[in-house]
């Protein structure tokens, strides 16, 4: 036998190289792994400085963050869209974890996904405009103009996240009394990207030559500018903001109570138990009515139950009615019911309602009424129901809610309330109208008992920035909190917690002065809009003026025949 045929097979040599895309992208994500990591940091600060966290510095960390990356010249318009998706879902992400007990976690991640398309914009568009000089103040127009887009598209907007609503225990809350959220969203930007241009500034100075340092100080004065013009605006606020929240002037005194009756269980059940939920402020709202009568608590002048405390329509069940007239009449007050009603046109087929707060007099019965106007997509009704139907069997649970109309505005016992019910305070447009119209205290009823104690920490928080924003006490009921009675200040009075059934009764003040949010607030927020889009025609300019001077001979001419022909023209 030959050499050949004695010897034994070999195995066949298995490569474990990788190939050359996975290789490529590999190195490409270690090249930018601090840049990456700058990303996912900034964008999970923003979301700390939300409740139930509130750290609310980091919100000005996560800015600084997102500023010296989008300032980096190694990054494109590509890399700045694709750091700011990065940026919003490792915010979004973490920040909507309470929708995935609803629905399961597709949902609450292609919500996610979605606002994170937001920031990814705001970074594309901050790449475009880096190179003008001043460019925090033109970020922080940016960031501006994002949130008004995501507050109002798609499907009429989600403003959940908007930075300001995170600031409600900062001292830059005041700026809601001038400007509302938009203006102390700015502040907040406009000082995490001052702070990141003074460090950049500052480093980069520090590394030029001996010669260069001692040439010209690092330049500093714009920054430095930057955030001192935030720090003296709030400070000049404040002032305002602290005589709102004191007990002076000649503005009347009130009592008003807050019942808060509970759910049997939590969860998208909540109406299969409608008739124990009706039947739980009923009871709790005669516990307070013992308590008047018995001293311990003062008479309230209004009572509030929150949004859905009486999912039977009380305007077609009479059992219904004859409860909450009994609760009426044992306390001596209206009340204020949270009731789903049907609407004109009301089938079996198509159980269009509308999600109404009715002033229930003791004597009278249902008076004055609320339907609320700016209703949930996805929650309380379907857009394009025959095609997202199809796409999740979640959803058909979405209602068949239809807008109102009116301005927000109700009376019980002589006081016009404002209301802007749940879902409603998280838009601006809500609140101003009924405070413009008349309102001199606000209400926001609320239905929580399908979500968790995070998202109603959250929501508390729009109220608070609505208290400071409109000069107004607002008084927060929940079917299971957190129902909470609020200062224009901004600072609870009192609150009860999560899951329990409690009441409150607590006085405050009616008051009918406009703050200059409430007089102006549309406008501001167009200001601040338009500095973004103002950097953005800078840089465009900027851009042409260079192609201009440096660009090749042939669109020099081009450029030079176009303006000839302009002037003979």
């Amino acid at each position: 036998m030959t050499e050949a045929t004695d010897r034994e097979p070999q195995p066949e040599t298995v490569t474990t190289e990788a190939p050359p895309r996975l290789r490529r992208f590999g190195r490409a994500v270690l090249d930018r792994l601090p840049q990456l990591t700058a990303a996912l940091f900034g964008g999970l600060m923003l979301c700390l400085s939300f409740p139930p966290f509130g750290w609310w510095p980091l919100a000005i960390t996560a800015f600084a963050a997102l500023g010296w990356l989008l300032t980096l010249r190694s990054t494109s318009a590509k890399g700045g869209f694709g750091y700011g998706l990065l940026f919003g879902l490792a915010f979004y992400v973490p920040l909507l974890p309470w929708i995935s007990g609803l629905v399961g976690p597709l949902p609450w991640l292609a919500l996610s996904a979605v606002e994170a398309l937001f920031p990814a914009l705001f970074g594309l568009a901050a790449i475009l405009t880096r190179r003008v000089p001043g460019w925090p103040l033109w970020f922080a127009g940016l960031w501006c103009a994002q949130e008004w887009l995501k507050s109002t598209v798609p499907f009429g907007g989600f403003p959940w996240g908007v930075v300001g609503y995170s600031q409600t225990q900062s001292p830059v809350l005041p700026l809601a009394y001038i400007g509302g959220a938009p203006l102390v969203s700015f502040g907040v930007a406009l000082v995490g990207f001052g702070l990141a241009a003074l460090v950049i500034e500052i480093v980069r100075w520090w590394r030029s030559d001996a010669a260069a340092r001692a040439a010209a100080p690092p330049a500093v004065v714009l920054p430095g500018l930057c955030v001192a013009v935030v720090i003296l605006a709030a400070a000049l606020a404040w002032p305002h903001v602290r005589k709102s929240g004191a007990t002076v002037g000649d503005e009347p005194p009130v009592t008003v109570a807050v019942v808060q009756g509970n759910v049997p269980r939590l969860g998208l059940d909540f109406n299969a138990q409608r008739r124990a939920v009706l039947d739980n402020h009923v009871t709790e709202t005669m516990r307070l009515a013992d308590d008047v009568r018995a001293g311990r608590a003062p008479q309230p002048m209004v009572v509030i139950w929150p949004e859905n405390s009486s999912d039977i329509d009380p305007l077609a069940n009479a059992d219904a009615a004859a409860e909450i007239s009994a609760a009426a009449a044992a306390i001596r007050a209206p009340i204020l019911v949270g009731g789903v009603l049907a609407a004109p046109g009301y089938r079996r087929d198509n159980p269009v309602s509308t999600n109404s707060v009715i002033v229930w007099n003791p004597d009278t019965g249902p008076a004055d009424r609320h339907d609320k106007q700016i209703i949930q997509p996805f929650g309380e009704y379907l857009p394009w129901r025959s095609f997202f139907s199809k796409l999740s069997p979640y959803a058909e649970r979405a209602g068949y809610f239809v807008p109102g109309h009116g301005d927000g505005v109700v009376r019980a016992a002589g006081i016009p309330i404002g209301v802007t019910t749940c879902w409603e305070v998280i838009f601006d447009r809500a609140a101003r109208e009924a405070v413009r119209s008349g309102a001199q205290m606000l209400a926001v009823p609320s239905n929580n008992a399908t979500f968790d104690e995070a998202m109603s920490d959250q929501q508390l928080a729009f109220a608070r920035l609505r208290a400071v924003e409109h000069d107004r006490y607002v008084v927060v009921s929940g079917t299971v909190g957190v129902s909470a009675v609020i200062s224009p200040a901004g600072r609870e009075l009192a609150r009860t917690q999560f899951f329990e059934a409690a009441h409150l009764d607590q006085q405050i003040r009616l008051k009918t002065s406009l703050t200059p949010a409430t007089r102006f607030g549309p406008y501001i927020e167009a200001v601040l809009a338009g500095i973004g889009v103002a950097g953005l025609l800078a840089a465009m300019l900027h851009n042409v003026l260079f192609v201009a001077r440096s660009g090749p001979s042939w669109i020099k001419r081009r450029m030079s025949t176009s303006e000839n022909g302009k002037g003979a023209s």
